[in-house]
């Protein structure tokens, strides 16, 4: 995309701001493809230090996407805009920018008639059933406990929609919500918090954030903050990490964790202790073969916050700082190390005072040791304690498979093998402890934390597919596990990229039995997180329908198809898709799944379903 100027000359009110193209949304292969399509024409200019009056992309993806997509369209840029789709000019404005078309306004509960008629104070989180942040807790199991999940097995078939809640102009609702103390607190694509009432789904209040909310929330005690007492913490896809009043919205501060231009929090913080601990991803990879691309310069990291004041307290990443090393056949610089991305949320080990986390490839070669690995820090200071890598070698960036490879690519592109889920931390009933962790080609690795990382077990439980294909054919031909299962006291869960859920024995990794999830003759990705009660193992699929088994023989006890249209308390249109990350949350009787995230293909969607048991 060759220009000369871009964002500056445009003003627009806050009327126009508000208006978004009046168009369904896309079905292509998720926001992330507008990134590729930034990186492939528009990197010439944008970011290249010889065209001076080219604002850089961080410039970019601090305006709105009504302005981008404007200037593609009909303003400054409207002709290299006219050489891409409509499509593209609105996944280039969505991803860039952090959140899709036309939410500015929309998004704000203040226009939604479902209003909650008032806002009795917030109860204390930990004294009621809840499932808060990721994993329930900082051990990450997502396991939930018979009392707290207020439901049994018996019940779970008997589960019925109670209410939907509709995220307006949403493209992908791929945010996990987190129950405490009778609320519901959710992130969205649209840039917009919300808490809801568990019961009913009125909403009590929204924030808007400066991007989109991917990760989970955690809602904890705060100190120093006035009349506050509890906080809501998270991050954006600016690389932004908020603390909220919980109890009615307000910002109490923000801070921003990492400056590369496509850093973002994925994964959800972890907050323990008084901290915020901040895992740090990026998106550099997807498409950085273009020769126009500067090859590669972002870390993944993890960040340790004050909780009350934001203020940082360490910063560990994962790989070394970039250096430059050659200049590829266009003449543009080319950097390393670069890569390991953290996209779990960590896990903490109060006995040992240190934090678990798994790292994402490299991006360049040679790959560093601590790239596909589970890393130990001391919680204190940030400092390394102890890695284990399991796999070498993994130097991966998209488009460098086949004729498009360029010479910004890897000698050899490596098996793409991140570790995206959240290392699981268990005691055995003989006292031994367990943290376990899974890679995409379906290893099982369970680790012994009290003798730094030795390995205890390892069990491969979905084998290759390499005669794979369709959308989802990338994640079934390595067959495994994205991101995570959960665990009980002796069982581990976990859902399958090649379709499918299985059960290992914690202590051995014996496998004790694996249902498949799709129709004869269809293929179903179900890479999306487990999460399990007691008794059953719940998983979504890429075909958006939500499944329950049973932990003692697998068998399926309950099903329910999401991706259709459904009428929603805030009288927004929305309906449900593709279940391929996130897992439901289970609590006070109640279970919660946002339902429309396809990671690769079509079936996105844009609600958030709440179910009772009759």
């Amino acid at each position: 995309m060759r220009t000369y100027w871009i964002g500056v000359v445009w003003v627009m009110s806050g009327a126009a701001l508000a208006q978004a193209p009046a168009r369904p949304a896309p079905q292509s292969a998720g926001t992330e493809s507008g990134f590729a399509v930034f990186q492939q024409r528009c990197m010439g200019c944008h970011g290249n230090p010889n065209v001076e009056r080219a604002p850089s992309p961080a410039a970019i993806r601090e305006m709105p996407p009504e302005k981008i997509y404007e200037a593609l369209t009909t303003g400054a840029m409207k002709g290299q805009g006219a050489s891409l789709s409509d499509d593209q000019r609105r996944m280039v404005a969505t991803f860039m920018s952090g959140r899709p078309l036309g939410s500015l306004q929309e998004g704000d509960s203040k226009q939604m008639p479902n209003q909650c008629g008032s806002n009795p104070p917030l109860a204390d989180p930990a004294a009621g059933p809840a499932w808060n942040g990721w994993g329930v807790d900082v051990t990450n199991g997502r396991f939930q406990t018979a009392k707290a999940a207020g439901l049994s097995p018996a019940q779970v078939p008997n589960l019925k929609l109670k209410w939907a809640f509709g995220y307006p102009n949403g493209l992908s609702a791929f945010g996990q919500p987190s129950v405490v103390s009778g609320r519901v607190f959710v992130g969205t694509d649209i840039g917009y918090i919300y808490s809801l009432d568990a019961k009913t789904g009125c909403v009590y209040w929204s924030y808007q954030t400066k991007g989109s909310v991917r990760n989970a929330l955690t809602v904890a005690p705060v100190k120093g903050r006035g009349a506050t007492k509890y906080a809501v913490y998270f991050g954006d896809a600016h690389a932004n990490v908020y603390g909220l009043d919980a109890q009615d919205g307000h910002l109490l501060w923000t801070t921003k964790v990492d400056d590369h231009f496509v850093a973002r929090i994925t994964a959800a913080p972890t907050v323990y202790n008084g901290r915020v601990y901040v895992p740090v991803s990026s998106s550099e990879e997807f498409t950085a073969a273009t020769l126009d691309y500067p090859c590669c310069t972002s870390r993944g990291s993890v960040v340790a916050l004050d909780a009350n004041t934001g203020d940082r307290i360490w910063k560990t990443y994962v790989v070394d700082e970039p250096k430059p090393t050659r200049k590829n056949s266009k003449g543009v610089q080319l950097y390393a190390p670069a890569g390991g991305s953290v996209w779990n949320a960590p896990t903490i080990d109060v006995k040992r005072n240190a934090i678990y986390f798994g790292t994402g490839d490299a991006e360049t070669e040679p790959a560093p040791k601590t790239t596909d690995s589970i890393m130990a820090l001391d919680l204190n200071a940030g400092k390394r304690l102890w890695v284990y890598q399991a796999q070498a070698d993994d130097a991966f960036l998209g488009g460098c498979n086949g004729p498009s490879r360029t010479d910004n690519c890897p000698s050899k592109n490596g098996p793409d093998l991140d570790i995206g889920n959240s290392p699981i931390l268990r005691t055995l009933s003989d006292g031994r402890r367990l943290l376990v962790a899974a890679t995409k080609d379906g290893n099982v690795i369970a680790l012994d934390p009290d003798k730094n990382g030795a390995v205890v077990w390892k069990k491969n439980v979905a084998p290759a597919d390499p005669n794979a294909t369709g959308p989802n054919a990338f994640f079934a031909r390595l067959g495994g596990i994205v991101w995570g299962g959960a665990a009980d006291e002796h069982n581990l869960y976990y859902g399958l990229s090649r379709g499918g859920m299985v059960a290992l024995q914690l202590a051995t990794g014996e496998q004790l039995w694996y249902t498949p999830l799709a129709k004869p003759g269809t293929r179903v990705n179900n890479s999306a997180a487990t999460s399990a009660m007691a008794g059953v193992a719940f998983v979504g699929g890429s075909d958006g329908k939500l499944h329950a088994l049973n932990t003692t023989d697998g068998k399926l006890i309950w099903e329910y198809d999401t991706a259709h249209s459904f009428d929603t308390v805030n009288k927004v249109a929305a309906k449900g898709g593709a279940i391929s990350s996130i897992g439901p949350t289970i609590a006070g009787g109640m279970l919660f799944i946002a339902s429309g995230y396809a990671v690769t293909g079509s079936n996105s969607g844009n609600v958030l379903l709440a179910f009772e048991a009759e």
